[in-house]
C-alpha cells in the first residue's frame, strides 16, 4: 500500500517530515498539493500528524490506476457546490435558519431523507419561481477543485453523473456550466409563477441516487472497481456502497466513517490524487 499525504498546506518539507515519521524512503510528488509515500500503512501516529498539520491521508492500493476509472458520481449540494440551495432559497423567505436545522438533521441521518425533504420544501411555498435565478447568480458557488474534477474526468473519457437530493433548477445549469454527462435531482413544482410547497414526482433520496448510479455502471458495462461516488450526507451512502471507491469529502461524521476515503482539508480535485 501506498500513503497519499495532500492538503493546500502540503510543502517538500512537510512531505519529507511525514516521511521520516512513517521510516519509509523518499516522498513522490503527485501533484503541487499531494505526496505519495511508498510502502506504509496508515497508522495512529501518521494520522495524528496529519490531522494537526490539516492535511489529508489515504492508505491507496498500488495497482489503482485512474485509467481504469469509467464512472464519477457526485453528489451537488455542499460537495460541487459550497452551498444547501433548499437553505438558500429559504433565506429569500427570511427561513434560512429553520429550513437549515432540518437540513442537518437529515444530512447527519436523523430523520428520513424524503421527509425532511417534503418539510423543507413545504415552507418554500409562495416564493416567485423568478427567484431562483438569484439564487444560482448571487449565493451558489463551485468547491474549490470542482472545475478541475470535471476537466480531468471528461479529457479521460470519464463518464460524470450528478446526483442531487437538491432541485433540478440548479442541477441543470450547473451540469451545462461543467459539461457533466447526466444529472438526477428533484423537481420543485411551480403552479402559476410560484412554488406550491411540494415537489413533481418521486422524491430522490438516497434509495433513488443508489438506483441511477447502478443503472449507468450497468449500462456501461463497468465492474465495480471502475467507479467513484464522491459525497457528504446520509443521504450518499447508499450510492457510496456501490462505487469501487467512495469518498467523503468535507462530510458528516457517519459519511465519513463509512467512506473508504475522507478529504476533510484538500480541495476536491484531490480525490484525482488517490489514483495513480
Amino acid at each position: 500500500m501506498h500513503l497519499v499525504v495532500q492538503g493546500p498546506g502540503m510543502t517538500a518539507a512537510l512531505a519529507e517530515d511525514a516521511a521520516h515519521l512513517a521510516q519509509c524512503a523518499a516522498p513522490e510528488r503527485v501533484s503541487a498539493t499531494a505526496w505519495r509515500l511508498r510502502g506504509v500503512a496508515r497508522s495512529a501516529t501518521v494520522e495524528a500528524w496529519c490531522a494537526a498539520h490539516r492535511l489529508d491521508c489515504a492508505e491507496v492500493p498500488e495497482d489503482r490506476r485512474l485509467v481504469e476509472l469509467r464512472l464519477l458520481t457526485i453528489d451537488m449540494d455542499s460537495t460541487l457546490i459550497t452551498i444547501e440551495c433548499v437553505d438558500e432559497i429559504g433565506a429569500l423567505l427570511g427561513r434560512k435558519a429553520e429550513i437549515a436545522a432540518i437540513t442537518e438533521e437529515a444530512m447527519r441521518g436523523e430523520i428520513p431523507y424524503a421527509e425532511s425533504l417534503a418539510r423543507r420544501v413545504a415552507l418554500l411555498a409562495g416564493l416567485e419561481e423568478a427567484a431562483l435565478e438569484r439564487v444560482y447568480r448571487d449565493t451558489l458557488t463551485l468547491s474549490p477543485g470542482a472545475e478541475r474534477l470535471i476537466e480531468v474526468c471528461r479529457s479521460r473519457g470519464i463518464r460524470t453523473l450528478l446526483v442531487s437530493g437538491g432541485f433540478t433548477f440548479f442541477t441543470e445549469r450547473v451540469q451545462a456550466r461543467l459539461g457533466i454527462d447526466e444529472a438526477l435531482a428533484n423537481e420543485l413544482e411551480v403552479i402559476d409563477g410560484r412554488l406550491s410547497g411540494r415537489l413533481r414526482g418521486a422524491i430522490v433520496d438516497a434509495v433513488a441516487k443508489a438506483a441511477r448510479f447502478r443503472e449507468v455502471a450497468a449500462r456501461l458495462g463497468l465492474s465495480k472497481s471502475q467507479t467513484l461516488a464522491v459525497g457528504d450526507g446520509a443521504n450518499d451512502l447508499a450510492m457510496m456502497a456501490e462505487a469501487g471507491v467512495s469518498v467523503a469529502w468535507r462530510a458528516k461524521p457517519r459519511v465519513r466513517a463509512a467512506a473508504m476515503h475522507a478529504l476533510d482539508f484538500s480541495d476536491l480535485d484531490g480525490v484525482l490524487n488517490l489514483y495513480s
